[in-house]
């Protein structure tokens, strides 16, 4: 494992080791190994962050390591130079680097020029860093996900969605995605992922129907603010409330990748009921994080 670009490109068995990696740095946080010692990693982000920025960087410093923070403002790369070469000269200086973009292809074409470790911190096609995250923190509340049914709500062509589609066919584990029409994935995605174990619907109380996790994001993402009034009216059947829980398994974890915005995809009654798990997933940015890094390093040794 040279990068970590996309679920896409991961093995089930590469998942499973990063998920198992991550659960023993959480027990063993203040004994956290000093893989990047002597290492200087950059943090490349031209979208905006708090969960992102703030568990890097804890997390690169907790493997020993120093680290940089730059933004689409501080970099020429802002300002027209193209990636490959910003690649090129940073891979001659710095031993890694996470990056926060919009097209997935900057993230590819980064790590195919600078010869060092990448790390996929969101794009608009994938989020493969939260997924990492959501593994861990359901291998914590039920075991993991063998077995398990799980429902992505709202926009289902979303990075977010796209990622657990992935993780669904590495893994095994049953994925419904529950979306209106035209927030559905793409026919020509979902017959790239060619998996018998997803399935896609538009009722949203079939979608919730025997999951065991219950699951969603914002319904505005980043660059999509214009359309904020159209999406906020059609996905609004697709909120998380206490009718939709009622109807998923008695139990059922509810799960949100943040920022939440109460009373859009979920309402601030479940979520404060259910926010000791939902912060749960966010520490584990963190763990699974640095698993990702610790791979990263040892498999480049």
């Amino acid at each position: 494992m040279k990068h970590l670009l996309s679920l896409e490109a991961l093995t089930g068995a590469e998942i499973e080791r990063i998920v198992s990696q991550a659960t023993v740095l959480k027990k063993n946080r203040a004994a956290s190994p000093q893989v990047l010692t002597g290492q200087q990693w950059a943090l490349i982000f031209t979208k905006s962050s708090t969960r992102t920025r703030v568990s890097f960087e804890v997390g690169i410093r907790e493997l020993g390591g120093q680290v940089m923070f730059l933004s689409g403002n501080d970099i020429q790369l802002g300002r027209g130079e193209p990636i490959k070469d910003t690649a090129r000269v940073m891979g001659r200086m710095i031993h890694g680097a996470v990056i926060r973009t919009f097209a997935q292809n900057d993230v590819e074409e980064f790590a195919s020029f600078s010869g060092i470790p990448t790390i996929n911190a969101l794009t608009d096609d994938e989020h493969p860093c939260q997924i990492l995250a959501d593994l861990l923190t359901m291998t914590e509340r039920i075991g993991g996900w063998e077995g398990r049914r799980v429902c992505f709500l709202g926009d289902g062509d979303c990075n977010v969605a796209r990622s657990w589609i992935w993780a669904s066919a590495k893994l095994g584990f049953e994925l419904v995605i529950g979306a209106p029409k035209e927030f559905q994935p793409a026919a020509s995605f979902m017959d790239r992922v060619a998996s018998s174990n997803i399935s896609v619907t538009d009722d949203p109380s079939e979608a919730v129907q025997g999951c065991d996790v219950l699951y969603t994001d914002v319904w505005v993402s980043m660059g999509k603010e214009e359309e904020a009034k159209e999406r906020i009216e059609t996905l609004r059947p697709w909120q998380i409330d206490h009718a939709l829980l009622g109807k998923a398994k008695p139990g059922a974890l509810v799960m949100h990748c943040l920022p939440a915005y109460r009373g859009k995809e979920i309402t601030e009654s479940v979520l404060e009921e259910n926010a000791t798990l939902i912060f749960d997933q966010a520490e584990n940015r963190l763990h699974a994080q640095k698993a990702v890094i610790c791979q990263l390093v040892n498999g480049a040794k």
